[in-house]
C-alpha cells in the first residue's frame, strides 16, 4: 500500500472516530441535563423549552453521525473506490480536449454528489425539522431552491473553474499566484454583490416600515459610524422559523438584514442590542480580520496544491489513474477537508473570541441587559441547547456556550 494512502487512511479513520466520539459526548451530556434547567435561565425558559431545546440537539447530532459515515463511504468510493477515474476515463474517451474535460468532469462530480445528497437534505427539511416545529419549506420552494443554486452554479460557478483549470494549464510554475488573485478576487467581488444581486434571487427583502425602530437604528449606526444601504426584513419565514439577523456586503454596498421571524419574537431593545452586536463585528474588524484569513489560508492552500500536482504518487494514492490539473484540483479538495479537521478547534476557538468581543461591544452600545433577554429569547425560539458538552462545543461552535456567554454579559452589567 502506497505510504500516502496509509496516511490518508488513518487521518480519515482518526477524524470519523473523533467525530463520533465528540457526538456521542453532546449527545450524553444534553441528555444527562434534559430534566432541569440550568440556574442562570430559571424564571427565563420554561422547562418544556429546555426538553425541546435538548431533544433537538440531540436528534440533529444522531443524524449529524449518520451523515458522517455517509460522507467517509462517499469519499472513499470516489477515491480509492475509484468514482473520481471512472468519470474521469468516461469523459476523456470522448477526446474534447484537456480544457473541456477538466470541465465536464468537474460539473459531472458536483452534479453527481449534490444528487446523492439529496436524501439526506430532504430529510433534515421535511422530517427532522417539521418534527420540532421550524420547517416552513414547501415542496415547491425546495425544488425551486434546487433550480436557483444550479444555475448559480452554471453562471458563476462554471466559468470560476474555467478560469482556475485554464491558469492551472497555461501558466506555469506561478500559477497558483495567479488562481489565488482571482479567487481573491472573485470571493471579493461576491461578497460585494451578495446583498443586492445574489440574495433577492432566494428571499424578498424589504426595507423596514416601523418608523420608531428604524430611528433608533440610524441613531445607533452614527454612533458607531457605520453607513450602509439600508435596514431590510427578510422573508426567512418563508423557509424556517428560526430567526437571525446581519448584515453583508462591504465597502459601500453594506445591508443590514433582520429575519422577519425575529422581528416577530424581539422588543425594541433586544433587535438593537441584536444590531449592536452585529455591528461590534465590524468595529473589532472581525469581517476583516476573516478575509484576511481566507485569502492567506487559501494561498497556502494553492502552494501546496501546486506541489502535490507534481507528485506522481498523490494520484495513484488515491485511486485516479491519469495525473491532470483537474483532477488535482478535485482530489485536494476532497481530501484536505479531512486533514483540516484537526484545526477546527483553532478555528472555532476564534469565532468564539470575536463573538465576546462582540457582545463587549453592544454591552457598551445598547446595554448589557437587553441583548441578554434577547439571547434567552433567540435560544428559546430556536431550540438552541443550553448545556452543550464542553468538549463538543471547544471544536465545533463558533459561538460560545449559553451559560458563559450570559455570565460574561452579567459581569458587564454589573459593570455599568
Amino acid at each position: 500500500m502506497p505510504t500516502f494512502t496509509l496516511i490518508f487512511l488513518c487521518t480519515l479513520g482518526l477524524s470519523l472516530i473523533a467525530r463520533l466520539w465528540l457526538a456521542q459526548r453532546h449527545i450524553n451530556h444534553v441528555q444527562s441535563h434534559r430534566t432541569q434547567v440550568p440556574a442562570a435561565f430559571n424564571g427565563r425558559i420554561s422547562l418544556e423549552a429546555h426538553r425541546k431545546a435538548a431533544d433537538y440537539t440531540i436528534a440533529k447530532t444522531r443524524f449529524g453521525t449518520i451523515d458522517a459515515g455517509l460522507d467517509t463511504i462517499l469519499l472513499l468510493l470516489w477515491t480509492l473506490g475509484g468514482g473520481l477515474n471512472l468519470v474521469d476515463q468516461a469523459w476523456r474517451s470522448l477526446s474534447m480536449g484537456r480544457l473541456t474535460t477538466g470541465i465536464a468532469v468537474f460539473l459531472s462530480v458536483l452534479l453527481i454528489s449534490a444528487v446523492i445528497e439529496l436524501p439526506a437534505t430532504i430529510y433534515r427539511t421535511f422530517v427532522l425539522e417539521k418534527r420540532f416545529g421550524f420547517n416552513r419549506t414547501t415542496v415547491a420552494t425546495f425544488v425551486t431552491d434546487l433550480i436557483k443554486n444550479a444555475a448559480l452554479l452554471l453562471i458563476i460557478g462554471a466559468p470560476l473553474i474555467f478560469v482556475v483549470l485554464w491558469l492551472m494549464q497555461g501558466r506555469g510554475d506561478y500559477w497558483w499566484l495567479y488562481v489565488w488573485a482571482v479567487w481573491t478576487a472573485c470571493g471579493l467581488l461576491l461578497t460585494w454583490a451578495y446583498p443586492t444581486l445574489i440574495a433577492p434571487f432566494f428571499n424578498r427583502f424589504s426595507p423596514l416600515q416601523n418608523e420608531a425602530l428604524r430611528s433608533r437604528i440610524q441613531a445607533l449606526l452614527a454612533r458607531c459610524g457605520f453607513q450602509s444601504k439600508g435596514v431590510y426584513i427578510m422573508d426567512g419565514s418563508k423557509r424556517s422559523a428560526h430567526g437571525n439577523a446581519y448584515f453583508t456586503g462591504f465597502g459601500r454596498n453594506k445591508r443590514i438584514v433582520f429575519f422577519d421571524t425575529l422581528m416577530d419574537t424581539l422588543s425594541s431593545d433586544e433587535i438593537e442590542s441584536v444590531l449592536a452586536h452585529e455591528l461590534g463585528h465590524f468595529k473589532r474588524n472581525h469581517v476583516k480580520k476573516r478575509l484576511l484569513f481566507m485569502a492567506i489560508y487559501s494561498l497556502v492552500a494553492l502552494f501546496v496544491l501546486a506541489w502535490l500536482m507534481r507528485q506522481p504518487w498523490f494520484y495513484g494514492a488515491l485511486g485516479v489513474d491519469e495525473p491532470s490539473v483537474y483532477m488535482a484540483l478535485l482530489l485536494f479538495m476532497m481530501v484536505a477537508p479531512v486533514f483540516g479537521f484537526f484545526l477546527r478547534p483553532l478555528i472555532a476557538w476564534w469565532s468564539r473570541k470575536h463573538e465576546f468581543e462582540a457582545d463587549e461591544f453592544a454591552a457598551g452600545q445598547s446595554g448589557a441587559r437587553s441583548l441578554i433577554t434577547a439571547l434567552v429569547s433567540l435560544y428559546k425560539e430556536n431550540a438552541s441547547t443550553l448545556t452543550p458538552d464542553p468538549l463538543h462545543s471547544a471544536v465545533y461552535d463558533s459561538h460560545p456556550p449559553a451559560a458563559i456567554r450570559i455570565a460574561r454579559l452579567n459581569e458587564y452589567a454589573g459593570s455599568t
